[in-house]
């Protein structure tokens, strides 16, 4: 048996190890644990390459690259190639069929301008952009979490992040690494009240992927908060200037991209009926939440399904721990959370849309500052990445065809 003396001396080494890497810079600290996290979903992805059989996209047992570049990263990489179609393809019933449109362009013409300068296939280049917009991303959201919390928790937060059971997205040709990247910008320049600044990179952001309508609201209703708390907070005319001229830019870049789509093609409706043609029906706000539950857990308890789910969210929004996190992040969250219920489908892609609600890995995070509590999440994490990527990025026919998107 040891005695206290001898187990001081056994667990100073780890005490030294943590004391020399909390003198490290911040940044250095935080790329490293990217890395990391991205070299373990690297495996992950590179093992159940191994085993995926014959597939729409190549036959058995890609390599690395031609693995992560299935699934959207096909739709990114013709928009990369041949841009978009200048009318909506339809059957002949008129009803919209899966298109281009349906792709925000930030991330492939981006792709496509390194190309022209670095000649860099997609195969490489494409994954390589997203691996490191997510190392930016990582970056921004640290500096952003420490607004709130100390480095310790901050950098568990991240490392909850970067960990998560879909974050080997953020490494293949999508395009959530970079919006990822402008949303924790956006915020943070909010949170900074920077308003001006946050003008182009909110632009960029509604140019990524289709957030830019929750993120309008979130800056209305930081306006308000901040005009309604005047006196114990002044805002100046200019600011509020400035703050108008935000929420301006954010509400005209929110509908730019479905503005675009009916100025190339001519078509009013040419991004609502090609995102809608996923789903083989008209867009219900709400609805398919109610079906979706309707359908896993009976007529009863399934329209009791969304109720139930807005109110545990409510509650985990007003943690202690969520709470610490500031009104602004809150704001986000729950304005996002609202705008998923509101306009998507529930099916299996809804989990990589829950990356957005990152401020929340602070809250969980805060739960407790137990070196057991936080490791074993990011166990739990990862362990969740191999069943993400084996049943959801692996393809495997279903018995009606198709598969479950990732």
């Amino acid at each position: 048996m040891y005695r206290p003396v001898e187990q001081d001396r056994l667990l100073e080494p780890g005490r030294r190890i943590r004391a020399a890497v909390a003198r490290w810079p911040w940044w250095v600290r935080i790329a490293l644990i990217y890395v990391a996290a991205r070299c373990v979903s690297f495996a992950i992805l590179a093992a159940v390459a191994l085993q995926q059989g014959p597939n729409p996209w190549g036959s058995s047992s890609p390599d690395y690259l031609h693995f992560v570049d299935i699934w959207d990263a096909e739709w990114y990489h013709r928009i990369f190639s041949t841009g978009y179609p200048g009318s909506i393809p339809r059957d002949a019933g008129g009803t919209a069929l899966q298109n281009p449109w349906a792709f925000y362009p930030l991330y492939p013409f981006l792709v496509r301008g390194l190309n022209a300068i670095t000649g860099v296939d997609w195969l490489v280049l494409a994954p390589a952009v997203s691996l490191l917009a997510g190392l930016a991303a990582s970056l921004v959201i640290y500096r952003l979490f420490r607004c709130f919390a100390s480095a310790a928790a901050a950098t568990w937060a991240v490392a909850f992040f970067v960990t998560f059971p879909v974050s080997p997205v953020l490494q293949v040709p999508y395009a959530e690494s970079i919006s990822l990247l402008l949303l924790a910008g956006s915020l943070y320049l909010l949170l900074r009240r920077r308003y001006l600044w946050a003008i182009p990179v909110v632009a960029l952001m509604c140019l990524s992927r289709p957030i830019g309508p929750p993120f309008a609201v979130v800056v209305l209703a930081h306006l308000l908060l901040r005009w309604w708390h005047r006196r114990r907070d002044p805002v100046s005319v200019r600011q509020l200037a400035a703050g108008g001229s935000l929420l301006l830019a954010s509400a005209l870049a929110a509908v730019a991209w479905p503005l675009i789509a009916w100025a190339v093609t001519g078509d009013i409706k040419a991004y609502t009926d090609t995102e809608t043609a996923w789903r083989g029906g008209e867009l219900t706000l709400f609805q398919p939440w109610f079906d979706e539950g309707q359908r896993l857990f009976g007529p009863i308890l399934g329209l009791l399904a969304p109720a139930v789910l807005v109110i545990v969210f409510a509650l985990v929004l007003n943690s202690p721990a969520a709470r610490t996190g500031g009104t602004d992040l809150r704001l986000w969250c729950a304005t996002y959370f609202g705008y998923l219920l509101a306009v998507l489908e529930p099916q299996t892609s809804t989990f990589r849309m829950l990356l957005p609600l990152f401020p929340l890995t602070l809250a969980a995070a805060l739960v407790s500052p137990s070196r057991a509590y936080r490791g074993t999440v990011v166990v739990l994490f990862v362990l969740l990445q191999i069943v993400w990527v084996a049943w959801l990025w692996s393809w495997a026919p279903l018995p009606g065809g198709g598969d479950y998107p990732p």
